[in-house]
């Protein structure tokens, strides 16, 4: 669970010559978003100090920040892309995402799902009007399938998160946190893929640029933390990202665009433990109020836990974690409920 730094401040400055996401590309997609994502409240997490707050992208209309992302880059679609119809791979979130900027859109959607998606989502999936296309567990088994489709049908596909127009439109998430919090101190955001957490360090960087952003990954799919150590993309076997209870983390690597980004732009990365994110999933519910699924839950873990391996114990201001989703099946959520503390062991 090691800490390394990876990005100084003073690269924020250069992002247009580095060919990064720019914050006036998030602001038009905040623009383009208007009315279809919600802007997410800050909710009081832990009283501190330090002081931390959830920002709760689980209370957007598909219960997570994919809505974000998905939406502006169907948006941007010319009228004979639209046409075409779109194709994505996803374990459930984006391809929420997807389905639901689809249909408000007239745009015929496609997603390959996983085996092994919790039921909740491929309802959601299913009541958008999408065609899902089941494949097995690992991320690198969904891309490809994804690309066939995209070269039979015609269809134009639609990154979960190494794309431009997806970082942008996830970058709304850093947006609003930089407008609604004068002393922000840090922003702890979960790491999958990296759509989200890129997004949010472009906003973060330009508008708050005191402040640090830490990623968040669970140890048993830590790809992000090791490709930023090695400096370069680092793939995990899908057999082993497959481990963490985190599904909506599962991917095998990093996307390119995602890596120049968080390479750049990311000051630390912080890995949880099984047992540190089903314990948040509880925590987030009795003092907060919300129900968050353990990909969500991430961000909140490293605040229970790792402020001081972020070297934030001592913030003075103020902390926020987002909490990324709350999809979560309902036996399923009994169950993490339920499962003993860290300092009791970790859950099977």
């Amino acid at each position: 669970m090691g800490l390394a730094v990876h990005r100084r401040r003073e690269e924020a400055a250069k992002v247009n010559e580095a060919g990064l996401v720019t914050i006036d590309e998030v602001r038009a997609a905040a623009a383009n978003l208007a009315g279809v994502a919600i802007r997410t409240p800050l909710v009081p997490f832990l009283p501190g100090p330090p002081r931390v707050l959830l920002k709760a992208e689980s209370l957007q209309p598909i219960g997570a920040f994919k809505i974000r992302g998905a939406y502006h880059a169907i948006a941007s679609l010319t009228s004979e892309q639209r046409a075409r119809g779109v194709v994505t791979h996803s374990s459930g979130n984006h391809a929420q995402g997807v389905a639901r900027a689809a249909r408000l859109l007239g745009v015929r959607a496609t997603i390959v799902m996983p085996s092994d998606a919790p039921a909740v989502k491929r309802r959601r999936v299913e009541a958008d009007g999408a065609e899902i296309v089941t494949v097995g567990t690992a991320s690198g088994e969904r891309e490809a399938m994804a690309e066939r489709l995209a070269s039979e049908r015609g269809l134009v596909p639609i990154p979960p998160y190494d794309d431009d127009r997806i970082i942008a439109g996830q970058g709304t998430v850093g947006l609003e946190i930089a407008e609604d919090v004068p002393d922000l101190e840090a922003v702890l955001v979960p790491v999958g893929g990296g759509g989200l957490a890129s997004g949010v360090a472009v906003a973060v960087a330009a508008l708050c640029p005191a402040a640090r952003v830490i990623g968040v990954e669970p140890e048993l799919a830590a790809d992000a933390a090791a490709s930023l150590r090695e400096g370069r993309r680092v793939r995990w076997d899908g057999a082993l990202t497959s481990r963490t209870i985190a599904d909506g983390t599962r991917t095998q690597s990093i996307g390119e665009r995602n890596f120049a980004h968080l390479s750049r732009l990311l000051d630390a990365i912080v890995t949880v433990t099984e047992a540190e994110i089903a314990a948040a999933v509880r925590r987030i519910a009795e003092e907060s109020r919300l129900v968050a699924e353990p990909s969500g839950a991430l961000a909140a873990a490293a605040a229970c836990y790792h402020l001081a391996e972020a070297n934030l114990a001592d913030a003075r201001g103020t902390i926020v974690a987002v909490v990324s989703g709350g999809n979560v099946d309902p036996e399923r959520y009994r169950t993490l409920l339920a499962w003993p503390p860290p300092e009791d062991g970790s859950p099977g």
